[in-house]
């Protein structure tokens, strides 16, 4: 797992986002796994900034969503496939049949999350896989105590997720109580994996996914088995890490090559 520490968020998303580009610039018929919430918004804006000031070009790529509430349609101000389109599709010119989410309101939803895996696999698998954390050290909607190699499927959300993610619907009483998403085996099938994780509220579940054991306790601890994983977090995130000086040293001493920015 490499462990990359910034000052700040903004230092965090704008890397996250170079590292995207660097694939989609490498790569023009990319495979984009993509998240949701608060914390990748500024990495977004950052992406429609290349595309729009630099050039960078999404018109051959093609991008999965990890999640998507249950009961809500594509339209509902707090679907997932909403905040996308809102947050970064229709800024760039990804085609728009290229850009997939499960569909949440699906007559069968076993069908749609065996259906999403196999458009993942007919696509090519995904290049890169960008990840936020929960509070409680879930990916995607993979909630503690799920399987570590879980596929794409419907998950009953924990109520420290419904308390976190509650702001946006009013009360939780509210909010959706399931979703599908995404499992931790379809995650790590992905070639490359980008977490981000700002700020103290996720200190204790940064701690436990890079230093803790290997643990359902911690979904997000299963990219330790990742060849691939790069974690970004920043100063507040990286507060309870005991080999944070460490990730420092690897960092600083870097060839060209490895380096993002």
């Amino acid at each position: 797992m490499e462990v990359i520490i910034r000052p700040h968020a903004e230092a965090g998303c704008v890397l996250g986002a170079k590292i995207i580009a660097r694939v989609v610039r490498e790569n023009p018929t990319a495979v984009l796994g993509l998240a949701t919430g608060r914390t990748p918004q500024r990495l977004y804006q950052e992406l429609v900034r290349l595309h729009r000031d630099e050039g960078l070009d999404f018109s051959r790529v093609t991008a999965f969503n990890l999640d998507e509430y249950v009961g809500l349609a594509a339209d509902h101000p707090q679907s997932f496939r909403y905040f996308m389109q809102e947050n970064l599709f229709r800024h760039l010119n990804i085609d728009p049949a290229r850009t997939y989410i499960p569909d949440g309101t699906a007559a069968n939803l076993h069908a749609e999350c065996r259906a999403y895996e196999e458009k993942i696999i007919a696509a090519g698998g995904i290049d890169l896989q960008l990840l936020g954390l929960g509070r409680n050290g879930h990916i995607g909607f993979n909630e503690p105590t799920g399987s570590l190699r879980s596929r794409t499927w419907l998950k009953i959300l924990s109520e420290q997720t419904l308390r976190d993610n509650s702001d946006v619907f009013g009360s939780v009483a509210a909010m959706p109580k399931h979703a599908l998403t995404m499992g931790i085996g379809t995650i790590l099938d992905a070639r490359r994996c980008v977490l981000l994780a700002f700020g103290p509220p996720k200190a204790r579940a940064v701690e436990q996914m890079i230093e803790g054991p290997l643990s359902a306790m911690c979904p997000a601890s299963a990219l330790q088995l990742h060849p691939r994983a790069i974690v970004i977090v920043d100063e507040a995130a990286a507060a309870g890490l005991h080999y944070a000086d460490h990730y420092r040293w690897i960092d600083s001493h870097k060839l060209p090559w490895q380096r993002y920015d």
